[in-house]
């Protein structure tokens, strides 16, 4: 009897621990924007920084001009700014846009919204518990922080022991591959990587700009500069 009170004693007190730690998880604060085409977006708050919570999908630029889809390889290769689309690619995960977009002029970006740039990135990472020291660092960085980052089931990301998303941030990044300089589509596609851009150059390689790369087999996050040419997906940060 003395046992059996002795386990009722343990079990009620690991549901009210559990419970009480469950209470402890700090909400994620969501939104909405649009884009100058009228796509609307969900957007959540990390840290003290609102991110879209989708890959941009917009075909104009904010002035309501018009952004090239470069679809022919030789189109690809000519660098002229534009996006793409992979032939996998579902709504939600956007366009892939070669860095001339990114960097133009006149903003891809929706009115209030910019880029997000390769220190917003790491800030991003540091919100989610990686350290400086690893945040600043070249190659795959951190420990968590790129599940807590991805978009969750196996339609979005390929499975993997014992790497499993959990986007605990709200961030939900999908595995939206990449076009490469020559006009190839990653392979494999939808389901094993991401790659995003963001709108810092290399300050060693006028060619090459700061990108983010999750991978499906990874927990962690992968910063490196590319060739300005590549296409990859791209999220803002609200002003």
């Amino acid at each position: 009897m003395k046992s059996l009170l002795i386990y009722m004693f343990s079990f009620c007190f690991l549901v009210i621990a559990g419970c009480k730690e469950e209470e402890q998880q700090p909400a994620i604060e969501t939104g909405t924007m649009a884009d100058v085409d009228g796509n609307t977006y969900t957007t959540v708050k990390v840290g003290n920084s609102w991110w879209m919570a989708e890959n941009l999908r917009v075909t104009h630029y904010r002035d309501g001009s018009p952004i090239t889809r470069l679809d022919s390889d030789i189109d690809w290769l000519s660098g002229s700014a534009g996006y793409s689309v992979h032939p996998e690619a579902t709504t939600l995960m956007g366009n892939l846009y070669n860095w001339a977009a990114v960097s133009n002029s006149i903003p891809v970006a929706p009115d209030g919204w910019h880029i997000a740039t390769d220190e917003e990135w790491k800030q991003l990472e540091l919100d989610l518990g990686m350290s400086s020291s690893a945040a600043n660092a070249l190659g795959w960085r951190g420990g968590k922080e790129g599940d807590a980052l991805k978009a969750t089931g196996t339609v979005n990301w390929a499975r993997y022991d014992p790497v499993w998303a959990d986007n605990s941030s709200g961030f939900s990044a999908l595995s939206g591959s990449c076009r490469i300089f020559d006009g190839r589509f990653g392979t494999p596609g939808k389901g094993y990587a991401g790659f995003w851009w963001t709108s810092s150059a290399s300050t060693l390689h006028p060619d090459k700009a700061y990108y983010r790369y999750l991978d499906y087999k990874r927990s962690s996050v992968f910063r490196q500069t590319e060739q300005v040419k590549y296409g990859f997906s791209v999220r803002c940060v609200k002003d």
